[in-house]
Formats: C-alpha cells, sequence, structure tokens
C-alpha cells in the first residue's frame, strides 16, 4: 500500500509521497513515488504513483523513452494541454497493463497503477488531474482542491477541515505533510521517508523538493506540535449540561463548559 496526496491552489501545486513498498508483512523497502519530468523550459510535469512497482517502472521507463525519440513519436513533448498529457500518460499505462495482464492474472498478482499527474504547460494554467488504471481521470476543482490515491482514509480529515484553495504554498506543504502522518500513524504499510514538492505557478520548475526521514528533527517536531495542538484543542471542548443531575445518564455530573444543553432521556 502507499499514499500520495497533491494539492490544486490559487497559487500553485504541491505535491507529498510515501516510500514503503511492501511485499508481505516481513518485507518492506523504499522507492520513491515522486517523478518529475521537466522536458522543455515551457513545461513541467510531476507524477505520484500507486500501485505495481514493476508497471510502474515500466511506464516512467517508455515516458522517458519517447522524450528521448520525440521527433517520430508522441511524448510528453507533444500536449499542449495538461488534459492531452493525461491523455497520453493513460495511454502508455494502459499498454504497459495489458502486455502482462494474463501472466499476472494467472499469478494472482494486480499490475494495475493509479497516477495523480500535477504541471503546466505555457499558456495554460496549472492544474492537477487523477488517472485511474482503466485510463479515465478527474481533474481537481477549487471545491475539491486535493487528490489522493492508495490509503487515503486517515489522511482525509485534515484536509477536509483545514486545507482551501487560498491556502498558501508554504501552509498547504504542512498540511500534506500532517495528511502523510496522520496516514502513517494508522496504517504500517504507509510510512517514511516521506518526499514533498511545492510548484509555484508559472515558474516551470519546482520551487522546492524535500525528503524526510521517520527520525529527522522536523518530522519529530510537526508530529509533536501537532498532537499537542489536537490535546489542548481537545481539553477546550464545551462540556455537556444535564437538565436533570438526578438522572444517570454516565456523563460527568454538572459539567461547567458552557455552550452545549443536552437533553437526556432514560431508555426504557
Amino acid at each position: 500500500m502507499t499514499y500520495c496526496v497533491a494539492l490544486n491552489l490559487q497559487d500553485g501545486l504541491v505535491f507529498a509521497s510515501d516510500s514503503r513498498t511492501s511485499a508481505g508483512i516481513d518485507y518492506m523497502t523504499s522507492y520513491s513515488k515522486m517523478h518529475m519530468f521537466n522536458p522543455s523550459n515551457d513545461r513541467l510535469f510531476v507524477l505520484l504513483s500507486a500501485g505495481n512497482l514493476a508497471t510502474t517502472q515500466e511506464v516512467l521507463n517508455r515516458l522517458k523513452r519517447d522524450i528521448d525519440f520525440s521527433d517520430s513519436v508522441e511524448s510528453l513533448l507533444t500536449p499542449r494541454y495538461m488534459f492531452e498529457a493525461a491523455d497520453y500518460i493513460a495511454r502508455v499505462t494502459h499498454d504497459a497493463q495489458q502486455s502482462h495482464l494474463k501472466s499476472l492474472q494467472q499469478a494472482g498478482v494486480n499490475g494495475e497503477v493509479s497516477w495523480i499527474l500535477g504541471g503546466q504547460i505555457m499558456g495554460q494554467p496549472h492544474s492537477l488531474m487523477m488517472i485511474y488504471p482503466q485510463g479515465n481521470y478527474i481533474e481537481a476543482s477549487e471545491a475539491t482542491p486535493y487528490l489522493q490515491i492508495g490509503e487515503t482514509k486517515y489522511g482525509k480529515p485534515v484536509l477536509d477541515r483545514v486545507l482551501d484553495y487560498k491556502t498558501s504554498l508554504e501552509d498547504a506543504a504542512k498540511i500534506a505533510l500532517v495528511s502523510l502522518t496522520s496516514t502513517a500513524n494508522s496504517n504500517i504499510t504507509v510510512g517514511a521517508p516521506f518526499e514533498l514538492s511545492t510548484y509555484k505557478s508559472d515558474d516551470y520548475q519546482l520551487l522546492r523538493r524535500c525528503k524526510f526521514e521517520a527520525n529527522g528533527d522536523y518530522l519529530v517536531q510537526l508530529e509533536q506540535t501537532w498532537k499537542e495542538g489536537l490535546s489542548q484543542v481537545f481539553n477546550n471542548l464545551p462540556g455537556f449540561e444535564r437538565e436533570d443531575p438526578e438522572q444517570e445518564t454516565g456523563l460527568n455530573d454538572k459539567a461547567k463548559s458552557p455552550g452545549i444543553n443536552l437533553q437526556v432521556q432514560s431508555l426504557p
């Protein structure tokens, strides 16, 4: 399993991924799931991957090969729009999956790969898309400014509660890291090192690319600060006030915190 998340914001894009790859409970390795393509000075693409590692590497190799022979074949130098780049990557992925489909099925192995594609082509706005193994894709929007692949559920709450389309790149990077650490704390198949990249619109090169080790100073400080903040917020939550202090409800008697007046009825 893996977890990758990307954010589409007013000022640019943020990408974050774990790097844990497992082949059973007793075998864990690390591979980068963040891949950058900057084939010319008028375009930049970042791909986050989730799924079969062999298929992932085959697709990446095909993309690199096509750039080398772009005079005669379609490549990442061809698209004029980001959706055209998504279509091209989807076709390459589909071909790679189909070429090994029968043998993988016989072995009981899933060879599918999902992608998050983000970047910009000169003359067009930056954008973010999720490409499914079947070849179709969806695009992030102002209303839903993030996309996830892999183990998505544990890192989603912080995105829904904190992230906004107008969030700064700096703050969004911290939100993405909290989303990653929250997932890693709840699922052993997701883990550090974590990779983080930010892209400022119209730059056509990454503003930042960082790698965070599990015991690195920043990640430890981030986790500790987040936990302390959550504890403080929890301690400040309003308590319950009972209308009938004589009722046996299991709640603390005469809660002092204002704001909630809870009517409790006895169960039959």
